[in-house]
């Protein structure tokens, strides 16, 4: 498996950001995006707790994929709390797909949606929050949408692949997931992974990265922090196609696990293997 840095670009316009980057679906880092948003130089940890610190927030942990755990919350905190156990030291906890906008809605005063391509959906905003070495396994988002994460005060590593990758990455059929590990790959048991090309970068504190739509995402909190993500959508097909996933997950996977769990899960993970093997035969 080889991994390219992802460019880094300051200035980019409109005109070139769209040639460039939008319509050939490339990822790249905005250093200054979102430099003149109030949140990069408000939005600290202490600011967070002295003004929010008492509001309930959910928390999930690494096993929030696991089948017979699926999307559960592992338990509930202060944010306050949170906070600081994310600033001490590494921990599997994190804040993940809660719309903290409903809860504190003047936090909306302090971003703007970008001007460098239409189509951002402004009811569609999460903040992520993670300890230092907690990961987001690699998924490609099931909206289709393209993604602007933002990150605030610390640093995170992403790993991104092209949908084209999406045998070599032993993708779990009806859903929008695999199993791979960029970061450590088991080449003995996804021995098609070592073809492919993935996309890497750091970010830093008041960069954004561009995930165009239909890519693969891997995230480390090399620290523990926060981003914001904000969408986009440019095209009726990939909204179509979300839509479509969205229907597969509710209809066919959740009712799928909940009829024979692990059971389930086990197919999907023998078809994503056959599936890799008959690329790897085609390409030989």
């Amino acid at each position: 498996m080889k991994l390219v840095p992802i460019e880094k670009r300051t200035g980019l316009t409109r005109e070139e950001f769209i040639e460039n980057y939008l319509k050939p679906s490339r990822p790249v880092v905005f250093t200054d995006l979102a430099k003149d948003w109030p949140a990069v130089q408000k939005w600290t940890f202490d600011w967070l707790r002295e003004n929010h610190g008492n509001l309930d927030v959910p928390l999930v942990d690494n096993h929030i994929h696991d089948a017979d755990k699926y999307f559960q919350i592992a338990k509930t905190m202060k944010f306050g709390d949170y906070l600081s156990l994310i600033e001490k030291g590494p921990t599997d906890l994190r804040i993940f797909l809660f719309d903290i906008f409903k809860k504190i809605p003047e936090l909306a005063e302090d971003i703007r949606f970008p001007t460098i391509m239409d189509g951002f959906l402004k009811s569609y905003k999460y903040v992520f929050f993670g300890g230092e070495g907690s990961i987001t396994n690699l998924h490609y988002d099931m909206d289709c949408s393209n993604v602007f994460l933002t990150q605030f005060q610390t640093r995170k590593q992403l790993i991104l692949f092209s949908p084209e990758e999406s045998r070599r990455l032993y993708h779990h059929p009806f859903t929008v997931m695999s199993k791979v590990d960029p970061l450590s790959p088991d080449y003995e048991k996804f021995p098609a992974l070592k073809g492919a090309t993935g996309y890497e970068t750091i970010l830093h504190h008041g960069e954004t990265i561009f995930i165009p739509s239909l890519w693969w995402h891997y995230i480390r909190y090399v620290d523990g922090g926060f981003s914001l993500a904000l969408r986009a959508n440019n095209s009726i097909f990939t909204a179509v196609r979300g839509g479509m996933n969205l229907v597969r997950h509710q209809f066919v996977d959740k009712s799928m696990t909940k009829l024979l769990g692990l059971d389930w899960q086990h197919w999907k993970e023998r078809k994503a293997v056959e599936n890799a093997q008959e690329l790897v035969q085609k390409q030989a």
